[in-house]
């Protein structure tokens, strides 16, 4: 075709009727002068129903309102409008929204003339919009889903309270990193016997369903060996065995601090190994600090006879263990990729705070880590326990 065509040769009043938007002239009273074909045809009237009527009465009620008290006086004093949202009234009162531009048409003496509308069907659009909030609408229904799910399941690993001797103080912290992933970091600790305690806090690789499977395995195999063995390493070998045997084949390991403590007289006998772990830190109360030495423990679940280390170390009143994960050392506060306790800045708080109750040694790093803002990127548990100072 060429634009000779006579298929192209549409005369003026045939672009207007025919057009793919709705056309329509008003007086500056708003009473209707002339309307095109296709909006006749999508509100289903005749030319005679609309014609003289108020453009305003095609609206729902709501559009009216908003149209005869804002729109209308816009354009008698500014001149034009555009893409305002409205709903028609079709003949049967189903409604059709509508995106309508519209401008005034002034005299030779400058004033209103005529009005002229141009509308849109909005129906797809609309339809487009209400399912986006309807998704939207779903995905924070999902959302707050699985943030019950990973709280409920987070909960789950961890217990409900610490169990210490009679006479020995216990609290403990746990940082969510996130409110809707389970973290890997766990502790408890619980009566073996009458006069032995155990212990224990870790990390396990990872994040998810899948860490939270590993992290209930190796609460439970700690718990079960500890009734078994008095040895701490031996502890550690048992559990070893069992991820290699169970998650060999995901590359599954851990890191932990396992101990027992034993009651003697006037005071605590602790005995400690390390997988791989931080140290714990030892708050004297004669205000020194110090790591418990367990350097050279190697990680659990990696090796079929991994090098454990373990350390002993006897409890005064007065005296306070404190067991923390990486989530805490490894917080970023400096310039870079600088970490918190890149230059042994744990030890230089604990020096700060010694000698220290258990309660207010956890409550000072809660409060460090809260200062740590955004940098504090990962799950961080912290788990003391101690004697209290004797009464005078």
């Amino acid at each position: 075709m060429n634009d000779q065509d006579p298929l192209l040769q549409d005369t003026a009043e045939d672009l207007y009727e025919f057009a793919p938007c709705g056309y329509l002239s008003t007086w500056p009273d708003g009473r209707i002068a002339k309307v095109n074909a296709t909006l006749l045809k999508w509100l289903e009237y005749e030319r005679q129903d609309v014609l003289g009527r108020r453009f305003s009465d095609l609206l729902t009620g709501g559009g009216r309102i908003h149209y005869e008290t804002h729109f209308a006086p816009l354009l008698l004093t500014a001149g034009s409008i555009d893409s305002a949202a409205l709903d028609f009234l079709d003949a049967h009162g189903n409604r059709l929204p509508v995106f309508i531009t519209a401008n005034t048409r002034t005299g030779p003496d400058g004033a209103p003339a005529f009005i002229r509308i141009t509308a849109l069907d909005a129906r797809e659009r609309r339809s487009y919009e209400r399912e986006l909030i309807s998704e939207r609408r779903r995905a924070e229904l999902e959302r707050e889903r699985v943030q019950v799910l990973a709280s409920t399941l987070q909960r789950s690993l961890l217990p409900p309270s610490l169990s210490p001797p009679a006479g020995v103080d216990a609290d403990a912290y746990y940082h969510f990193a996130s409110a809707f992933d389970v973290g890997g970091d766990f502790y408890d600790l619980f009566p073996l016997t009458d006069d032995r305690w155990g212990f224990f806090l870790g990390d396990v690789c990872g994040k998810g369903p899948e860490a939270a499977v590993v992290t209930s395995s190796t609460r439970y195999t700690l718990r079960a060996a500890a009734v078994y063995d008095r040895d701490p390493i031996a502890v550690l070998h048992k559990l070893n065995s069992l991820l290699l045997q169970e998650f060999a084949s995901e590359s599954k390991f851990c890191t932990v601090l396992f101990g027992v403590i034993t009651l003697v007289d006037g005071g605590l006998d602790v005995d400690i190994a390390s997988g791989g772990h931080p140290p714990a830190l030892l708050l004297r109360a004669d205000g020194t600090a110090q790591y418990l030495d367990t350097r050279g423990g190697q990680l659990v679940g990696i090796l079929p006879e991994p090098h454990f280390v373990a350390t002993h170390v006897r409890l005064a009143p007065g005296d306070t263990v404190v067991l923390y994960s990486d989530g805490l050392t490894e917080a970023r506060t400096g310039v870079g990729r600088a970490r918190y306790d890149d230059t042994g800045a744990l030890l230089d708080f604990a020096v700060a705070h010694a000698p220290s109750t258990t309660s207010d040694i956890v409550a000072a790093l809660k409060s460090l880590m809260e200062s740590f803002g955004s940098g504090l990127e990962d799950d961080a548990a912290i788990m003391a326990f101690g004697l209290p100072h004797e009464d005078p």
